[in-house]
């Protein structure tokens, strides 16, 4: 998909979008009404292939399960969202396993600090046997999960004061984290004042001045307009994260084993396009920010990851996640940790 198509697929995208309610419907009333919601812009990726499996499901159905997208926080903060899945106020939800972890604890062990060095590893391990793993986890606490994870992307962090270039550059510095403990606990080891504040208040945070950087994939920087808060973006890719696409289980088991397949099989579908499409938006990204003003900068990660040995961060994590969870993560990345 060339830049150009790229930007025509992110317009037309964001005009189904903009008003999911007037999405034009089957002739006959569906047999089911779901919802979707997400924490992303409407531009993103997530949003754009969403678009493509809810029709297609739409279609593939007879019109008998209609699905509508709520992006952007519309439905309100994920912790709340999270509690409307569970309720079944809405039907599916994407979500970071790491602010999952909030209800299921080992869903975050994909984001242990620096564990992944590159996009390989992580799909061998997500499609393998560490998302496997996770999966469970999620079964085991009454929610339904897809089998394929969608791509949220390697972290990176802003500031609007100074770079950040080794671990000491944290120290003192006032950072906005997902509401998660495990985000807690990793800036905290390098001496930083994380602050746990939902995504749709970031942008009001970084311009009043409440946090000095945050932290998130480029893909994130690039729809949220984060150049227009923060001058320094540092490549540190301190963490891997994705989007799980949640079931309530009530809605899931109302729904004929037929189109549960078409609904899963679309879904996953989704999955596997919306991870080429963020790693085609990765390799424009370093220049299209750069054009809007944020100066990069590369980080050697060993220092990070030393620090966060030195300081307990590994061992912590290790047992809080159990030996069978850290065995798993450890044979994922091809390498010890704690």
């Amino acid at each position: 998909m060339t830049i150009k198509r790229r930007t025509i697929l992110l317009g037309a995208a964001a005009g189904a979008l903009a008003a999911p309610f007037i999405r034009p419907r089957a002739a006959m009333a569906a047999e089911f009404n779901y919802k979707i919601a997400n924490n992303q812009p409407l531009e993103h990726p997530s949003n754009i292939r969403l678009a493509e499996a809810v029709k297609a499901i739409l279609d593939e159905t007879g019109g008998a399960v209609d699905i509508q997208i709520f992006p952007s926080n519309q439905l309100g903060a994920d912790t709340d969202v999270l509690g409307q899945l569970r309720s079944g106020g809405v039907e599916f939800f994407q979500l970071s396993p790491i602010i999952l972890s909030t209800l299921v604890p080992n869903a975050s062990i994909n984001g242990v600090g620096f564990a992944f060095p590159d996009y390989d590893t992580v799909w061998a391990a997500m499609d393998g046997d560490l998302g496997a793993y996770e999966r469970g986890q999620i079964e085991n606490a009454g929610l339904v999960v897809m089998e394929k994870i969608w791509d949220n992307g390697f972290r990176q962090t802003t500031s609007s004061s100074k770079p950040i270039v080794t671990p000491a550059d944290y120290e003192g510095f006032k950072i906005r984290v997902p509401v998660s403990p495990l985000w807690t606990s990793l800036f905290t080891a390098f001496g930083a004042a994380p602050a746990s504040i939902n995504f749709a208040e970031v942008y009001t945070a970084l311009q009043t001045g409440i946090v000095d950087g945050q932290e998130n994939p480029l893909a994130i920087m690039k729809v949220a307009k984060m150049w227009e808060v923060q001058k320094y973006l540092s490549m540190t890719n301190h963490m891997w994260d994705g989007f799980w696409l949640l079931g309530n289980r009530r809605a899931w088991q109302a729904l004929p084993e037929n189109h549960q397949e078409v609904v899963a099989r679309h879904f996953n579908e989704g999955a596997m396009n919306q991870r080429k499409d963020v790693m085609e938006l990765n390799a424009s990204l370093r220049s299209d920010l750069e054009s809007e003003g944020f100066v990069f900068n590369d980080v050697d990660p060993k220092p990070f990851e030393d620090k966060l040995r030195e300081q307990g961060f590994y061992a912590e994590w290790k047992k809080t996640y159990g030996d069978e969870a850290w065995a798993i993560l450890e044979a994922a990345v091809g390498r010890s940790l704690a």
